[in-house]
């Protein structure tokens, strides 16, 4: 077909021009519960002079990278909800680990990790951060202030995770604040169990808190997110030039579902924590369970300081069963559930079960330790399916 000039006589723009330049007006009168998504990579400036690359984008949008008006709307409702100076956005609960760790540490820093934290926290300091020199401690998360013991000049960081994502060691956070600061060293934790709001990591001196949202914020294992919220402006510049550097860009459309998925945190957490704790009691009773590691039970590590600090506990906890026990029977255990279904991550709808045959970390227990995530389904159908399937195991 024969092309058409490229402007008629009055002027108008040809239609492939057209379909670029396109500007249409967001109408007047709609008002809608959901945030609206915006997506985009470049952002237009009316003036040269307006054109800078600036990640705080403190007067104006700069780069889509550093966000869109959905992605930092979700930043400013985890700041809040944590109560932090800032909170800024990554891919994903490693991502967020990995930004906070890079941002606070170079070749020569020592820093100091649980031995109870998230494999692959422990992974990313004993293989990432240790190949580009920097000198990772591992330490008893139960040390409390003793941490002093471990901090050395060069020590730039103290992670905490509490509680431990496995075997569910509750942290004394604020010893370890309290130590580490007299010694002018930063603190950063991993908050994901407490969804930022069961432990305000803030108020008790965290420097750091991360948050993976793909667990109890986006609450539908459908999305993956993390968070890094900041106490105050250092920080804030620190992590802040790290995530610009790393190009830790997000999609604005998980961050409408995680936008989504805050709407209803509160309902769902305090349902989960009751349905949990009748799960974990019931648990507590049965003879091929020796232990309960559930941070609201007294056998729990760090329980007492879990009934000072926490307003409430969450949907994840481990069982050790007896000494009877050995890796085949707890694998005809998990195989024979049904309603709780294999697979890692926690925080969602689904009840959830992982165990952790080859985690050479958990010593002896290894064999008898299994994880459980209690997800929306009604707590006597849970009960139900691990009754059936402690039978199923002998």
């Amino acid at each position: 077909m024969a092309e058409k000039d490229e402007k008629s006589a009055s002027g108008a723009l040809h239609w492939r021009t057209r379909l670029i330049a396109s500007a249409p007006p967001v109408p007047d009168g709609f008002h809608s519960l959901a945030p609206a998504v915006h997506r985009g990579s470049t952002v237009v400036f009316d003036r040269l002079r307006d054109a800078v690359d600036d990640w705080r984008q403190s007067e104006r949008y700069t780069y889509g990278l550093y966000g869109t008006p959905t992605t930092l709307e979700l930043a400013a409702r985890i700041a809040a909800l944590e109560r932090a100076h800032h909170c800024f956005v990554a891919p994903g609960g490693q991502a967020a680990l990995a930004l906070a760790f890079l941002a606070y540490c170079r070749a020569g820093s020592h820093v100091l990790i649980p031995e109870s934290a998230y494999g692959p926290t422990t992974e990313l300091g004993e293989d990432l951060l240790a190949g580009l020199g920097i000198d990772v401690e591992r330490y008893d998360p139960l040390i409390g202030g003793g941490i002093d013991a471990l901090i050395r000049p060069e020590t730039a960081l103290v992670w905490c995770e509490s509680p431990g994502s496995i075997t569910m060691e509750v942290q004394d956070v604020p010893a370890i604040v309290a130590a580490s600061h007299a010694r002018g060293v930063s603190v950063g934790l991993d908050n994901t169990y407490a969804a930022g709001v069961l432990f305000d990591a803030f108020s008790h001196g965290v420097d750091v808190s991360v948050q993976a949202l793909t667990k109890y914020v986006g609450g539908h294992s459908d999305l993956l997110l993390g968070t890094v919220s900041v106490r105050d402006e250092a920080a804030c510049a620190r992590v802040g030039r790290a995530h610009r550097l790393l190009g830790m860009a997000v999609s604005p459309d998980d961050c409408a579902l995680a936008l989504r998925g805050l709407q209803t945190l509160g309902v769902r957490l305090a349902h989960l924590e009751q349905s949990t704790l009748i799960v974990a009691r019931w648990l507590a009773e049965r003879p091929e369970v020796a232990n309960v590691l559930h941070p609201a039970l007294p056998g729990c590590p760090g329980h007492s300081v879990w009934a000072r600090d926490f307003t409430g506990s969450a949907s994840v906890f481990s069982i050790v069963f007896g000494e009877d026990w050995n890796a085949a029977r707890t694998t005809r255990f998990v195989d024979a559930l049904r309603l709780f279904k294999i697979g890692f991550s926690w925080g969602g709808v689904t009840s959830l079960v992982m165990a952790y045959l080859d985690s050479s970390r958990l010593g002896a227990r290894r064999e008898r330790l299994v994880r459980l995530n209690i997800g929306l389904e009604e707590p006597a159908d849970l009960i139900d399916d691990l009754g059936r399937s402690l039978g199923c195991a002998d």
